[in-house]
């Protein structure tokens, strides 16, 4: 269960079967703190919401039930027609509306639902929900982005790690020996694209926490994990150390001059 503010209002939302559902319970607070019920009641009792809803399920739903749908579609105007959302979900096996109890209890209805009873509230309401939600889940996607950024550094990282492993570390190493050739190949990577290991990086910034990499801009680590691949495959080929940092380093200062053209270019405005 997630929450965005609206106008001083919190509204709910979670993710059903990777659709967003939007807490009409809160939209109604807006209008009405006390009477969020008799809101959303009085919003569904509407021809015009009965028939967009229908018309949503119809859409989106194979289970929906059209016989029911048009039994409560001719109620629809009378006086003594009421309807709720539990009895719109249990009598037409509708989806796109979710009755809840319990602490987050409340109704909730799909996005394209949701945004159509906000109009419904206040257009006002509405167009500030659709924005604060848009703002929201371009935000996940940044970090979608970054999670599969970090996740590629991690396989290509061990890809590495395993290449070592496999050809440059004999058996009978000690642990100490071991992690100082990880280390130096590490180094290898560090002086292809940052020009100095991971001591004179340390030396020449004492007064900085962690490693090179910690500082790096994101254009250098996806270089930076590209190398990583490639020093792998260049180990299993048996190239020697300083043949593959030759090759890095000019890999590494081309990739870098792409990465810095379209950084450039997307900050002047040019293609994207």
């Amino acid at each position: 269960m997630s929450k965005l503010t609206v106008l001083s209002q919190e509204v709910a939302f979670y993710s059903v079967r990777e659709e967003d559902y939007i807490s009409l319970t809160d939209i109604a607070r807006y209008k009405d703190n006390k009477r969020t019920d008799y809101i959303i009641q009085n919003w569904l009792r509407n021809r015009n919401t009965i028939e967009f809803l229908g018309i949503w399920e119809q859409l989106n739903n194979p289970e929906f039930n059209p016989i029911e749908f048009d039994g409560i579609k001719n109620q629809a105007g009378l006086n003594s027609f009421v309807l709720t959302a539990r009895r719109w979900i249990e009598s037409t096996h509708a989806i796109g509306l979710i009755s809840k109890a319990g602490r987050y209890g409340g109704t909730y209805a799909h996005k394209d639902i949701a945004f159509e009873f906000a109009s419904w509230v206040s257009v006002e309401f509405k167009l500030y929900l659709i924005k604060e939600f848009q703002r929201l889940k371009e935000e996940e996607r940044k970090t979608l982005g970054w999670d599969i950024r970090r996740n590629l550094a991690k396989i290509n990282y061990r890809i590495h790690t395993d290449a070592i492993k496999e050809h440059l570390i004999p058996p009978t190493l000690s642990p100490a020996q071991t992690s100082m050739v990880y280390a130096s190949e590490g180094d290898v990577l560090n002086l292809a694209l940052f020009g100095l290991t991971a001591a004179q990086w340390r030396d020449a910034n004492p007064e900085k926490k962690g490693n090179v990499r910690d500082y790096a801009e994101v254009s250098q680590l996806v270089c930076l994990s590209n190398l990583e691949n490639l020093n792998a495959l260049f180990i299993g080929k048996g190239l020697s150390q300083k043949e593959r940092l030759e090759r890095l380093n000019k890999i590494a200062i081309h990739q870098m001059t792409i990465l810095s053209k379209d950084v450039r270019k997307r900050l002047a405005g040019g293609e994207k």
